[in-house]
């Protein structure tokens, strides 16, 4: 049995404690935002934050984890689309095959939180998800208009 905090919501799993959380997400929770790609944490396909940092959860065992760290999925990144990274996702049209974009925004998102105001070589550092579509320029630019629109809320 664990005992995990995703999206504000402690829940008990029942699994074998080495059950990556990638398959606990997805199979015992339903939560299949969270998309399986290559299971070595090297595409970010899998991609959640946990206490705040971008993590690849298809290789984090549940036993790693305390019901004390919040874990956030894209289907808890925020509720209505309205987190900056998800408008400006929207505003660019970043997505082709989209398969990848769910872990590609926790990553933004998880890199702005850290650092509102990333450089391109910031981005180019921290976001190494894969996208098989290329739209890795669309991405560079969605975190700069997500930064910028983090920016003016904040000083608005």
């Amino acid at each position: 049995m664990a005992r995990l905090t995703i999206n504000g919501t402690t829940r008990d799993v029942d699994v074998d404690p080495e059950t990556p959380l990638l398959w606990v997400l997805r199979e015992q929770l339903g939560m299949t935002g969270t998309k399986f790609g290559c299971g070595i944490a090297v595409c970010g396909a899998c991609t959640v934050h946990v206490d705040g940092v971008a993590t690849r959860s298809c290789v984090l065992p549940v036993s790693a984890l305390t019901p004390e760290q919040a874990i956030v999925t894209i289907e808890g990144l925020s509720p209505d689309g309205s987190h900056p990274v998800q408008q400006a996702w929207l505003e660019l049209d970043v997505p082709q095959c989209g398969y990848c974009q769910p872990g590609m925004i926790m990553a933004a998102a998880g890199l702005l939180a850290a650092n509102p105001n990333p450089s391109d070589d910031d981005i180019s550092a921290e976001i190494t998800n894969i996208c098989r579509c290329g739209t890795y320029n669309r991405v560079r630019v969605a975190i700069k208009l997500a930064a910028a629109d983090n920016d003016a809320t904040r000083n608005g």
